[in-house]
C-alpha cells in the first residue's frame, strides 16, 4: 500500500519529531510511505527524517492558505495514494476535504486534548470524512470523543514514543554542585513556564538554601522567550537558564538530575517521555499521556495544573532528597523501556491498518 503522511510542517517539536518512527513502523509492515508537509515551518525536524532515510516533500514555503490547498490537490490527483494519513488540525481538515473529493481513505491523528474553537467547530462537521481516528494518548482520545463527537468504535490509541535502551542515562546528583532540573518545550503559554518561574520564586521564599542549590534549565524557543526572561528578572529568579532549541535533547537530559513539565494541555508529551527514558524523576501535571506514564511516588511527582504552591513543593521534594529522586529516576527508565518498546509500537501500527 502507498501511504501519504500529511503534516502541517517540520517544526522542531511536537508532532513532527516522531514522524520517522511512525514511517519506520509502517515500512516494516511492507508499505511505501512519503511524508508531505504543507510548508517547511522552522525545518528543525528535517534532519531526523533525513537520517532515517524518510522520503518527504514540502509543498510550499508560505503560510497555510488557498495556495497550499491547491498544491495538495494537484499533487494527490497526480500521485493518488491508497491511504492519506493526516497529522495536526490544518493538515487534517485539508486532507479530509481533498481525500473525500478524490475518494482516498483518510486516517487522522489527534495529538492534543485541546483545539482552537474554530477547529473544533470545523472538525465536528468534517469528522465523517476520516475513516479511522488515532490519538497519541488515552486522555486525548477521551477528550476528542467528547468534544468532537467522534465514534469510540473508530478510535485507537497509539502513543508516539519508541523507547531506546541505548539512550544515555542521566547520573545521580554527585553530592556537590548544582542540582540541575530541566525542561524541554516550545516557549508557549500552554507549557506554563511562567508558572515554573513563579514556583521557583516561591521555593526561594520557603526554602532558600534548597532553592539556591538548584539550576533550572529551559530548552526551547518560541514567542514567550522575552516575557519569560523579563518575569525571571522581575521575580529575582537568577538560577534559570534559557538555552534555546537543542538539536540533541538526549545529551541535555543525560546532564540533568530531574525534569519538570508543568503544561496545561498535552498529548503524549515526547519530551517528558524522553526524560523518563533518561532515568530522570519527572514532575508533571496529569494531562495527556503524562497522567499514565508519570506515577506519583513511583517515578516522579504529579502536581495539579496551574498550582504554584504544589509545583514549588514538588521541586523542594525532588531537590532536597537526591537519593529518593535517583530511585524514582531508575524506576522511570525501567518502566518506560518496557511500556514503550519498539515491538509494542509496531504491533499497534499493524492493528490500526487491520482496522481499516
Amino acid at each position: 500500500m502507498r501511504i501519504v503522511y500529511l503534516i502541517n510542517g517540520f517544526n522542531g517539536g511536537g508532532a513532527a519529531l516522531p514522524v520517522a518512527d511512525v514511517v519506520g513502523a509502517l515500512q516494516a509492515l511492507g508499505h511505501q510511505v512519503e511524508v508531505v508537509a504543507l510548508m517547511r515551518q522552522d525545518g528543525r525536524a528535517e534532519p531526523r527524517l533525513r537520517e532515517a532515510g524518510v522520503r518527504y516533500r514540502i509543498l510550499g514555503p508560505e503560510r497555510l492558505g488557498l495556495r497550499s490547498a491547491l498544491r495538495l490537490l494537484r499533487y494527490l490527483r497526480a500521485n493518488p495514494p491508497d491511504l492519506l494519513w493526516t497529522s495536526l488540525a490544518r493538515a487534517t481538515l485539508l486532507g479530509q476535504l481533498i481525500g473525500g473529493l478524490l475518494r482516498i481513505p483518510v486516517i487522522s491523528w489527534q495529538h492534543n486534548a485541546w483545539l482552537k474553537p474554530i477547529n473544533v467547530a470545523l472538525m465536528r462537521r468534517t469528522r465523517a470524512l476520516t475513516r479511522l481516528w488515532v490519538a497519541d494518548s488515552v486522555a486525548v482520545r477521551d477528550w476528542a470523543i467528547q468534544r468532537l463527537g467522534l465514534d469510540p468504535a473508530r478510535f485507537l490509541v497509539w502513543p508516539l514514543f519508541v523507547a531506546d535502551p541505548a539512550a544515555a542515562p542521566a547520573q545521580p546528583w554527585p553530592g556537590k554542585g548544582a542540582f540541575r532540573i530541566g525542561s524541554l518545550g516550545r516557549l508557549h503559554p500552554n507549557k506554563r513556564y511562567d508558572l515554573l518561574i513563579r514556583a521557583m520564586a516561591r521555593l526561594t521564599q520557603k526554602a532558600p538554601t534548597v532553592a539556591g542549590g538548584i539550576q533550572l534549565v529551559i530548552a526551547g524557543s518560541g514567542p514567550e522567550h522575552d516575557r519569560l526572561q523579563a518575569l525571571a528578572r522581575q521575580l529575582g529568579v537568577d538560577n534559570v537558564e534559557f538555552i534555546g532549541f537543542v538539536d540533541d535533547p538526549g545529551a541535555l537530559l543525560a546532564g540533568l538530575h530531574g525534569y519538570v513539565q508543568p503544561s496545561r494541555n498535552e498529548g503524549l508529551c515526547l519530551a517528558a517521555h524522553e526524560a523518563l527514558q533518561a532515568g530522570l524523576p519527572v514532575i508533571a501535571t496529569p494531562v495527556g499521556q503524562m497522567a499514565i506514564s508519570v506515577v506519583d511516588g513511583v517515578n516522579g511527582w504529579q502536581v495539579p495544573v496551574d498550582d504554584i504552591e504544589a509545583l514549588a513543593d514538588a521541586l523542594l521534594a525532588m531537590a532536597s532528597d537526591p537519593d529518593r529522586a535517583a530511585q524514582r529516576g531508575a524506576a522511570a527508565r525501567a518502566d518506560v523501556l518496557e511500556r514503550y518498546s519498539r515491538q509494542r509500537f509496531e504491533q499497534t501500527a499493524a492493528e490500526i491498518l487491520r482496522r481499516l
